[in-house]
């Protein structure tokens, strides 16, 4: 039996604001310069004030309700949030994060990520001024 390979890279991502960005496309060319077949990617976000989803890919406007969903469930300038050094959208910006995910982990087949035909992978991000984020794209496997 083949022994278990490990490749890991970086991605950069620039964002513009609160949104989602897909990240489909560049986690696939890492699955596919890492030259594992069988296995699992995992990509991790270094950050807490942006996240991680899988989520459908086709019609924008699923992505414009999430966030619609996100502002009314978490509201910015609440009065009871305590921590706002960065401003209104900062403690918001993390209950968001916690309430998703950082990491997701998918499984490859064929040198090809197993997601369904509608799913895509989104960087999820909760603030309003633009950023710079870094994950970890991390795949095991043979």
């Amino acid at each position: 039996m083949a022994s278990l390979r490990v490749y890991s890279e970086p991605i950069m991502v620039r964002t513009s604001g609160k949104g989602t960005y897909e990240l489909t496309d560049q986690i696939a060319e890492v699955v596919i310069r890492s030259g594992i077949v069988t296995g699992t990617a995992t990509v991790f976000v270094q950050h807490t004030s942006c996240s991680l989803i899988i989520m459908e890919n086709a019609d924008p406007s699923a992505r414009r309700d999430l966030e619609e969903f996100f502002d009314r469930l978490v509201p910015e300038n609440a009065p009871y949030f305590e921590h706002d050094s960065e401003g209104p959208d900062d403690m918001p910006s993390h209950i968001r994060m916690v309430l998703t995910r950082s990491s997701e982990v998918i499984p490859l087949a064929d040198s090809r990520m197993q997601l369904g035909t509608w799913q895509g992978i989104f960087l999820f991000e909760h603030r309003q001024a633009a950023h710079s984020r870094k994950l970890i794209v991390t795949v095991m496997g043979h």
